[in-house]
């Protein structure tokens, strides 16, 4: 029996061990040096993605550095029930989601706008430095970006002494209410449209040529090319970046409004993040930034599911 059983096994075939464990050793001992290649990663994520998820405890206790988390006495929901009691509050939680809201209504379609008109564009060489210079300012920290911006807006700088020059007044676009939020979206689209368009284009680039050929055969010209074989293609990348978006609807970006607001756009410039980093740091209340910090975290949560259930039931891509 045992013969005959060596005989029908392939030669060099080694058989697979038994057991969801056991197989997963043998995978990683097959696959070793790609494992060995992800380890590092993987350390990187742990230690500073989720071992900080254990100081979450100090939104339920009275923190204090001195006795540490374990030592801290536990005070419950009291700190979400003072956050949710102050009236300023939901005016810096409006605040955070409009400015959100407008970064992603009006920042979404541009990059895909930039990615199709790249994609059409037959002067390599063209292609290749407009995309350059449009990425270009994904790389500038705020600090150095939103600084640029501030010198170039704000009073005696490039645009008030043009608009001084024609003879037109100044705007003050950095110091009114009205026209402040406009001045972040705006400076936020522009600083990372070029970036997001690689996404875009790395998708175009696996659509299968032969839809172009069919489709040029039938008489459909450039533009009837890009709304009935590319925007489709992409279709699903355009729906898994809009989620992902939604769940970060209340970071509206502590960089940028840090380094561009002031005490005159205060009613309309003060978000979450802001409000955290003068609550929990500035005051020393890390209970209470940490209370704001699991809010976030829950919000951004569930309108990652919700909107991921309402695509499913349309029958559209979803994440999972």
């Amino acid at each position: 029996m045992e013969a005959s059983a060596a005989m029908t096994t392939p030669r060099g075939l080694a058989r697979r061990p038994r057991g969801a464990v056991a197989r997963w050793l043998h995978r990683a001992w097959k696959y070793r040096e790609l494992y060995l290649l992800f380890l590092p990663a993987a350390i990187f994520l742990i230690i500073f993605a989720y071992v900080p998820y254990t100081g979450l405890v100090m939104a339920f206790q009275n923190f204090s550095p001195r006795r540490g988390i374990f030592g801290s006495p536990w005070v419950g929901l009291e700190h979400f029930q003072y956050l949710f009691g102050r009236a300023g509050f939901f005016q810096i939680l409006l605040n955070t989601v409009l400015i959100s809201f407008y970064k992603l209504i009006f920042g979404l379609p541009l990059p895909i706008i930039f990615a199709l008109l790249l994609n059409e564009i037959r002067m390599i060489w063209f292609r290749r430095v407009s995309q350059t210079l449009a990425s270009f300012p994904h790389f500038l920290s705020w600090v150095v970006y939103g600084g640029l911006m501030v010198i170039f807006l704000a009073p005696g700088g490039a645009l008030p002494n043009t608009l001084a020059t024609l003879s037109l007044e100044d705007p003050k676009l950095l110091s009114t209410p009205a026209t402040f939020r406009g001045v972040l979206v705006v400076t936020e689209i522009l600083k990372g449209f070029g970036w997001s368009a690689i996404i875009y284009l790395a998708a175009i680039t696996a659509i299968d040529p032969t839809l172009y050929e069919a489709a040029m055969v039938d008489g459909a010209n450039r533009w009837r090319q890009m709304w009935h074989i590319t925007l489709p293609a992409i279709r699903g990348v355009i729906v898994i970046l809009f989620i992902l978006q939604l769940g970060r609807i209340l970071d509206a970006g502590f960089e940028q409004v840090f380094v561009m607001y002031n005490p005159s756009v205060y009613s309309v410039a003060e978000i979450i993040d802001t409000y955290v980093y003068r609550v929990g740091l500035v005051s020393g209340r890390f209970s209470l930034g940490t209370a704001v910090g699991v809010f976030k975290g829950v919000i951004g949560l569930l309108l990652i599911l919700a909107a991921n259930q309402v695509l499913k039931r349309l029958r559209m891509p979803t994440i999972w």
